[in-house]
C-alpha cells in the first residue's frame, strides 16, 4: 500500500473504493468531445421544413419516402419524436476514419495526424447510435458496415450500447482486386447484424443450383435409427412423387427393406440402406412436413430413394460474390445515374442483401439510413419494392456538405437526384413509381420565456407531425387550424383554441375515418371533452409538450 492511501482516512478510503467498484471492467474508454451541433440543441430546437417543389407523388395507397437534408444529430433528434419504436431496419455505412480527409466533424476535417481522432470518432458515432436506438421496433434490426480502421472499436461500443442484442459480425468481399497496403491487400468490409436474442430475425436465401441431397443420414452411428426414433418412419409415394408421411414406427417394427409396396400403387420408404442397416431420417416426423415442397422421390437401381433439393439457405458469414463490387456496382453504376462524381459508393446489391438478410419479406418495412450519402439504400428499398411488389418506406438522411470540393453538394446535387432518376428513369432503365418528400433540418431558438418558446415551437411543427403522420395532402390550411390526409386518416392540427368549433364542424363534413388531433395547449391538456361528440373515430395529443417531452429525454435540458 502506498503511502499515500496509508495516510487517508476510513471516509477517503471508503470513497476510493467505490469508485473503484463503480469503473469501467471492460469495454471501451475514450475521452468524449463536444461536438458544435450538439451542443447547439441546448440552445436550439431542431424542427423539419418541406421543401416542396422537390416532392415527388407518383403512387396513391403507399407509405412516403423521406429525404431530410441536415447533420444526422439534428435529423436523428427530430426522428426520436416522429419514428420512435416504428423503424424495421436501421442500414448504415458511417465515414470509415481512414485519417485521410473523407469525415468532417466539428466542422474540420479530421486526419490522420489528430492524435484524439480515435476518440472523436467513437463519440461522433455513440451519440447517433444512441439516438439511432430509440427508433428501432420491437424487432428491428441494425446493419452497419466498417472497414479495418475503426472496426474492432466499433465492435466494442456495440455491445456496450446493445448488451441484450445478438451482434454477429460478417465479411463482404466488395473489392477483389484488393486495396494495396504496406503487408496485405484489403479486399473485404464488415457489416455488424444487431438484432434481439429472441427469435429468428435473418432470412433464407435461395440457392437453384444445389445439387439434391439423400434425406437418409449415413455413415456414422449417429446415423443410425436407434440415436433419433422419432426419424424413423415411412415417406409414402405415389408415381415417383411424395403424397405423404407415416407415424412414427414402433420400436419392434423393422421393416425387411427400404421399399413396401401397398395398395393403389402407394409405396412406403424407409430409411434402411443396402446392406439392411435401419438409419434415420435427416427430419424428425415434427419437423418433415415444413420441407415437403423439397422433397424428391428418385429411382436408383431399382428402389425408391428420397432426396431434398434444398432452395433456402442461411446466409454465410462471408459473402463473395462479384455483384458485391464497390466499383462496378456502386461507382460505374452511380456514374450512369447522375453526372456529378461521389466517392467510394456502396454496391447497390451489397446494400440489397444487407436489407434483403432483415425483412424477411416484410412488404411494410421502414428503413432508415442516416449516413445516406449518395442514397444508395434508397435505391435500395426502391429495387426491393419491384422485385416483390413491396411497400417498403426508406428515410435518408443526409448532410449537405460540399462533396469533396468539387463545388456539389451531397444532399441536393448527389443524394436527392439519384433518387428521382431511379424513380423516373434513367439511361434507358425503366422508372420505379414511388412517392418522395424532400425536408431540411431547421431550428426554434429557446428563449428566455418558456411559453414563447412553445408558441414558437407549434408555429412551426406541421411538418414534422406531417412526417409523423404519414399525412401530406392539405385539406383544410388555415391560420388558426389545418387538416390534412391520407387515403386512410386525418390529421388536424388547432393552434388556437378559439378555432375549435370551426375545426370540429369542418370534420364533420368530411369522411368517416380516423383524425389524430394536435391541440395547443401550454400543458398537458387535450381538452377531451371537447371533442368528445366528433363522429371521427380520434386521439388526441397536445402539442408542444409531446415535442417538447421527447427533447427533453434527449437533450437532458428542461
Amino acid at each position: 500500500m502506498s503511502k499515500k492511501l496509508k495516510e487517508c482516512s476510513k471516509e477517503e478510503l471508503l470513497e476510493i473504493i467505490k469508485q473503484l467498484k463503480s469503473r469501467k471492467k471492460f469495454g471501451l474508454v475514450w475521452e468524449d468531445k463536444p461536438e458544435k451541433v450538439v451542443e447547439q440543441c441546448k440552445q436550439e430546437l431542431p424542427v423539419l421544413e418541406e421543401v416542396t417543389n422537390r416532392a415527388i407523388t407518383r403512387v396513391d395507397d403507399i407509405p412516403t419516402n423521406l429525404i431530410i437534408e441536415g447533420d444526422n444529430y439534428h435529423s436523428l433528434s427530430v426522428l426520436n419524436y416522429t419514428h420512435a419504436g416504428k423503424v424495421d431496419v436501421i442500414y448504415i455505412d458511417p465515414p470509415y476514419n481512414t485519417g485521410s480527409k473523407d469525415w468532417q466533424y466539428n466542422n474540420d476535417y479530421v486526419d490522420s495526424n489528430d492524435t484524439y481522432r480515435h476518440s472523436k470518432w467513437l463519440s461522433f458515432m455513440d451519440k447517433r447510435l444512441k439516438l439511432a436506438k430509440n427508433l428501432l421496433s420491437e424487432r428491428g434490426v441494425l446493419v452497419c458496415t466498417i472497414d479495418d480502421n475503426e472496426h474492432a472499436a466499433l465492435g466494442v461500443l456495440f455491445r456496450e450500447l446493445f448488451p441484450d442484442k445478438e451482434i454477429v459480425c460478417v465479411t463482404i468481399v466488395h473489392n477483389p482486386g484488393g486495396i494495396q497496403g504496406k503487408n496485405f491487400s484489403y479486399c473485404h468490409e464488415y457489416a455488424y447484424f444487431i438484432y434481439p436474442k429472441n427469435g429468428t430475425y435473418i432470412s433464407t436465401i435461395k440457392r437453384e443450383e444445389m445439387a439434391p441431397t439423400p434425406m437418409r443420414d449415413w455413415g456414422k452411428e449417429s446415423s443410425k435409427r436407434i440415436a433419433a426414433k422419432n426419424c424413423f418412419f415411412p415417406i409414402f409415394v405415389k408415381n415417383e412423387q411424395v403424397i405423404g408421411f407415416g407415424a412414427v414406427s414402433d420400436n419392434s417394427f423393422h421393416p425387411t427393406s427400404a421399399n413396401n409396396q401397398l395398395s393403389d400403387g402407394v409405396v412406403e420408404v424407409y430409411p434402411v440402406d443396402k446392406s439392411g442397416i435401419e438409419r434415420k431420417w435427416r427430419f424428425s416426423r415434427q419437423s418433415i412436413g415444413s420441407i415437403r415442397d423439397e422433397l424428391i422421390c428418385q429411382k436408383n437401381k431399382g428402389e425408391y430413394v428420397i432426396v431434398r433439393a434444398k432452395k433456402d439457405f442461411r446466409w454465410k458469414t462471408v459473402w463473395t460474390d462479384t455483384k458485391y463490387s464497390a466499383n462496378v456496382y456502386g461507382t460505374q453504376l452511380l456514374n450512369r445515374i447522375i453526372v456529378p462524381k461521389f466517392p467510394f459508393p456502396k454496391s447497390l446489391y451489397a446494400v440489397e442483401d444487407c436489407i434483403r438478410a432483415v425483412i424477411h419479406n416484410k412488404e411494410h418495412a421502414v428503413i432508415l439510413d442516416f449516413f445516406a450519402g449518395s442514397g444508395t439504400t434508397g435505391h435500395a428499398v426502391l429495387e426491393l419494392n419491384k422485385e416483390d411488389g413491396g411497400k417498403r418506406q426508406f428515410i435518408l438522411c443526409t448532410n449537405n456538405e460540399d462533396n469533396n470540393g468539387s463545388g456539389t453538394k451531397i444532399a441536393e446535387d448527389i443524394c436527392y437526384p439519384r433518387v428521382k432518376n431511379v424513380i423516373e428513369g434513367y439511361a434507358g432503365i425503366q422508372g420505379i413509381p414511388t412517392n418522395l418528400r424532400y425536408f431540411k433540418t431547421a431550428f426554434v431558438k429557446k428563449s428566455e420565456v418558456s411559453d414563447d418558446t412553445r408558441y414558437q415551437l407549434v408555429q412551426r411543427s406541421a411538418d414534422m407531425i406531417c412526417v409523423r403522420e404519414d399525412t401530406y395532402e392539405h385539406v383544410e390550411d388555415k391560420q388558426d387550424y389545418k387538416i390534412f390526409q391520407n387515403s386512410n386518416s386525418y390529421t388536424a392540427i388547432l393552434y388556437s383554441l378559439d378555432a375549435l368549433a370551426a375545426l370540429k364542424q369542418q370534420l364533420s363534413k368530411l369522411e368517416d375515418k380516423p383524425v389524430h388531433i394536435y391541440v395547443f395547449s401550454l400543458t398537458n391538456d387535450t381538452h377531451d371533452a371537447d371533442f368528445a361528440d366528433l363522429k371521427q373515430e380520434h386521439k388526441l395529443c397536445p402539442i408542444p409538450e409531446s415535442i417538447l417531452e421527447v427533447y427533453r429525454k434527449i437533450f437532458g435540458s428542461k
